[in-house]
């Protein structure tokens, strides 16, 4: 395995994704991992963990869940073009994983659209105010205000549309064998790594299809975050270092009874980063740091205006930090740009740590105190309102 791992190389165009491969001809196999690690901190409670959260089993789609259960999520998915509907496929995964040998990739079944016409959607009700820029106190010309009984169409989606994060990575679609799946949901366990030797196989799919993963593009560690300060005043947002990121980024919501919400970004552009809460490919981060949007790893400290916050419920405030990427692909790519290449495969490895906080509940927040809670602290946690709930909840939908 170690001559057929030393073939392949990095494709160093990290910056440009697989997608630049469309020049050649594509890979006959493509595997995608999507790693990460998710942590929600309480007030008073310290970090939580998995716990007997485990016994829910995992589901795909856990890694892009930011506000999700904690621990360690790993999605992902194969194609070949041998066999494009879809192949029962193995991804052999390495001891350190503590999973077994093996994980089964089993192939997306799609629901047929039973031909349902939607109903009428709700007309979103209420305002919604807008801050940005990490400051101890709110800057001219914030904050941006969306009044949804006035406002156009025009507006609502000017105001809704920023940067976002492309879709390159696992994704539970026709063709595509994925893992988890309805075959084998188990949890990734909080021991669990994924350096070692990986092989994927399966009808269709190319004999060779060996690669490793080292220490840097391994799961994150968990965010330990702190929200220190009453809402009325500067909410003082700190964290720890977050070894192999490469970037942060921090937004902010909560409601303001039945009719307002309130959304600060820690960007230094007006963008809500409604976009930007997942997997970022090395090109787009570069580029998002010098237009200041997301933060250097230098910084490890982030203020939230004065204020805006005061009065807010179950405001909450969640930050990424972006990990590294992997791309693999064999055989090599010519040095002549203008040899014909016919990749036999290629491998994409994307890694994130995310973590969440709640602010206004004391100076105490998620000191990073790692402990484990008894059944009534998990209880209660997880009756707690997700970002997603409390936008619906203001918009009616």
């Amino acid at each position: 395995m170690a001559a057929r791992t030393a073939s392949v190389i990095v494709v160093a165009l990290a910056a440009s994704p697989l997608i630049a491969l469309a020049q050649a001809k594509p890979p006959v196999a493509q595997f995608w991992a999507d790693v990460a690690t998710h942590s929600l901190s309480i007030p008073g409670m310290g970090d939580m963990d998995e716990g007997g959260m485990g016994m829910f089993g995992g589901f795909f789609g856990g890694t892009k869940n930011a506000g999700g259960a904690p621990g360690k999520w790993l999605d992902t998915a194969l194609h070949t073009r041998n066999k494009p509907s879809g192949t029962l496929g193995s991804h052999a995964i390495p001891p350190a994983l503590n999973m077994g040998s093996a994980l089964p990739l089993v192939p997306v079944q799609v629901e047929r659209d039973r031909g349902s016409e939607p109903g009428e959607m709700e007309k979103p009700k209420g305002r919604l105010l807008f801050y940005w820029g990490c400051s101890e106190t709110v800057r001219p010309g914030q904050p941006r205000v969306v009044d949804f009984a006035n406002a156009s169409p025009d507006e609502y989606a000017k105001f809704m549309t920023g940067r976002f994060a492309p879709d390159r990575g696992a994704k539970a679609v026709a063709g595509r064998s994925v893992w988890p799946n309805e075959q084998d949901r188990k949890r990734v366990p909080a021991n669990a790594s994924m350096s070692g030797d990986h092989a994927v196989s399966g009808e269709g799919v190319p004999a060779g299809l060996k690669f490793a993963i080292g220490a840097g593009h391994d799961f994150m560690p968990k965010i330990s975050m702190s929200a220190q300060g009453d809402p009325k005043g500067p909410v003082n947002v700190g964290w720890g270092d977050v070894n192999n990121a490469r970037a942060y980024f921090l937004t902010a919501m909560g409601a303001k009874g039945e009719q307002e919400m309130v959304i600060w970004s820690s960007s230094e552009q007006p963008d809500p980063g409604w976009g930007l809460m997942d997997y970022l490919p090395p090109a787009q981060i570069e580029r998002l740091l010098k237009e200041k949007v997301i933060l250097p790893t230098s910084v490890q400290r982030c203020a939230i205006p004065s204020g805006i916050f005061a009065g807010v419920d179950g405001a909450m405030v969640r930050m990424i930090a972006y990990g590294p990427e992997l791309n693999l692909a064999h055989p090599p790519r010519p040095a002549n740009p203008k040899a014909p290449w016919n990749p036999e495969w290629a491998v994409r490895v994307r890694v994130k740590s995310t973590g969440m906080t709640m602010l206004g509940m004391g100076d105490e927040g998620g000191r990073g105190a790692s402990r484990t809670q008894s059944g009534q602290e998990k209880e209660e946690a997880g009756g707690l309102p997700s970002p997603g709930n409390l936008l619906r909840g203001i918009f009616g939908r």
